[in-house]
């Protein structure tokens, strides 16, 4: 059986680091390179009136389906943050068939909106569907421990246990947390700190300090990952993109 391929990459909503400049277009032909079977995105832009007036190059569809357009994938878009000129959220690209999926609402304050998007996958060959959880958590420590609780209790009252699951995404932990916590509660382990001792840097994507971004699964084992680093990541998002191969238990 040949592994399943993931990636996970907050895109800052389509735009460059500083936010001058429109990189929707060229992060299509850079995730088109890694030839992911399921790529876990943050940060897409659903909708935003002032940037479709002001960018001529702005898409003028919801990135999620530009995006699964350029690259010929199916797409679920979760929608967390909705303002007066747009929104946006988190979003599952993938070959696979989406049997279904759903928008976990982990926020906890008014300042931020954030969420958890959940696909059930069907890969064609596999014995069982593939969950994948696409999150992003909060700024702050303290609400992102209250973000963990609620995640853990709903893997474990939403998730069946002898099913694959992939929880990726941009967990903001610069602290170190996540693992341990979702570790203890529902037997996920990170591949980075699995393949090579330690978690990815991938914050800021022009010289990666923190490591904020992860890939979590339980129900596989983890054979190659990679941040990927350098031209053209460093041009685009403030984030690097992660890849893991990742082949059933």
């Amino acid at each position: 059986m040949e592994p399943l391929k993931v990636s996970t990459y907050n895109i800052h909503k389509g735009m460059s680091v500083l936010n001058r400049h429109v990189r929707v277009e060229d992060m299509a032909k850079a995730l088109d390179s890694l030839s992911s079977d399921v790529m876990f995105l943050q940060e897409v832009q659903g909708k935003n009136l002032l940037r479709t007036l002001s960018h001529h190059e702005w898409p003028r569809i919801p990135q999620h389906q530009y995006l699964a357009r350029q690259l010929g994938r199916k797409a679920a878009y979760g929608l967390n943050a909705s303002y007066g000129h747009g929104h946006h959220g988190n979003a599952v690209l993938t070959r696979f068939p989406i049997a279904s999926w759903c928008n976990l609402d982990i926020s906890v304050n008014r300042f931020e909106s954030r969420g958890v998007l959940h696909c059930v996958l069907e890969p064609p060959g596999w014995s069982t569907p593939v969950i994948a959880l696409c999150a992003h958590l909060n700024l702050r420590a303290g609400d992102r421990r209250k973000q963990y609780t609620t995640l853990a209790r709903y893997i474990r009252d939403n998730v069946p246990p002898h099913y694959p699951l992939i929880l990726a995404g941009d967990f903001n932990d610069w602290r170190g947390e996540a693992t341990d916590r979702l570790l203890a509660e529902n037997g996920l382990h990170e591949v980075f700190q699995h393949l090579f001792g330690q978690h990815a840097r991938s914050f800021p994507s022009r010289l990666p300090l923190l490591t904020l971004d992860r890939i979590y699964v339980r129900g596989l084992r983890p054979v190659n990952a990679r941040a990927h680093q350098g031209a053209p990541w460093n041009g685009l998002s403030d984030h690097l993109p992660l890849s893991a191969e990742l082949l059933p238990v």
